[in-house]
């Protein structure tokens, strides 16, 4: 009875756990589309929003960490749960580097901004890229509430496609830099941004690996997709 008792307090701790880190998803998601529309729309104000926001999620991820380590204190898990707490926190370190390329996009747009660049400049562009960014990040969390490897699977596979997304944006801005010399610092700027879109769908793609740890227990940083998959089956 006892022994079912702090199991019980553990799975309440865990899910507890859990739910703030769904919160500071949310919370980063929120953050990236503020980013994007600010950049769309040209809105200091917006992107004032999201670096007000920065703190909140600082905040979380202090908190969230704390929580893991008061947990593995008292608990002393088994090898799986050890594995699921540390890939909670790890999930949660990717979440709020996350947050950081939201904040880095919304300097860059007050900068854009300051600067008096044109609204020519070819920033919507962005918005497919951020995006697919934003909904990686979404089915991520997602799987990772569900401990879904096969949604895992995929998420790695559609990462590959916000690489090409960002390889190709890159091109287009090197020919607008070459039709217009003047127009080479904001594209730069906007070249910084393309990659910060690209490093949240690196931070989506962490999260869908961590989830393969947690249930398989293989480490597939690093991995070619085929040993993935194998490791899958």
């Amino acid at each position: 009875m006892g022994d079912k008792h702090l199991s019980t307090q553990f799975d309440s701790e865990l899910s507890a756990v859990s739910t703030r880190v769904m919160e500071l998803g949310g919370l980063v998601e929120s953050q990236i589309r503020q980013a994007i529309y600010a950049l769309s729309q040209f809105s200091v104000e917006v992107a004032n929003e999201v670096t007000a926001a920065e703190v909140r999620v600082n905040a979380m991820e202090i908190d969230i960490d704390r929580e893991l380590s008061s947990i593995i204190a008292r608990r002393q898990p088994t090898a799986r749960d050890l594995r699921l707490l540390i890939a909670i926190s790890k999930a949660t370190a990717n979440l709020e580097r996350a947050g950081d390329e939201a904040e880095k996009i919304a300097r860059m747009v007050r900068r854009i901004i300051q600067s008096g660049a044109p609204r020519a400049l070819p920033s919507l562009e962005l918005r497919v890229a951020s995006d697919m960014a934003s909904a990686l990040l979404r089915k991520a969390l997602d799987a990772f509430a569900r401990l879904d490897t096969n949604a895992a699977l995929v998420i790695l596979k559609e990462d590959d496609l916000i690489d090409k997304e960002f390889d190709g944006f890159v091109r287009k801005l090197i020919t607008y830099m070459m039709e217009d010399p003047r127009m080479i610092s904001p594209s730069l700027d906007l070249l910084f941004l393309a990659k910060a879109i690209e490093r949240i769908g690196d931070h989506a793609k962490n999260i869908a690996e961590l989830i393969i740890y947690i249930v398989k227990g293989a480490d597939v940083r690093h991995v070619p997709m085929d040993q993935i998959e194998s490791a899958l089956k």
